[in-house]
């Protein structure tokens, strides 16, 4: 399902949260953005598949077994802006978005 969202520049915003499931999601602009997923709570969590955007390729962020607990997709950018991304759950094995964004 593609989604926009409007973010703020700043630190890290949460776009997508999962509890006890599994998801995956792609994103490509704004260039420069980076993006993680965030397994577990505060200074307990830790950060897996930290990539940055470059507007042209699609990044893919994948929640698996690492969310028996809490997981969530954040991406972090340096002006505010509108974020496009296309997200899947249920663990749907997907190599690139069903339609391109």
């Amino acid at each position: 399902m593609i989604k926009t969202k409007q973010i703020t520049k700043g630190d890290w915003r949460t776009v997508e949260s999962f509890w006890n499931a599994n998801g995956v999601a792609f994103f490509k602009a704004p260039a420069g953005a980076q993006i993680k997923v965030r397994y577990g709570y505060g200074w307990l969590g830790f950060d897996r598949q930290k990539q940055t955007l470059n507007g042209f390729d699609y990044k893919k962020l994948d929640v698996g077994l690492g969310s028996l607990g809490y997981a969530r997709m954040q991406i972090k950018v340096s002006q505010s802006t509108d974020v496009t991304y296309d997200v899947y759950g249920g663990g749907v094995a997907r190599p690139s978005p069903e339609i391109p964004f």
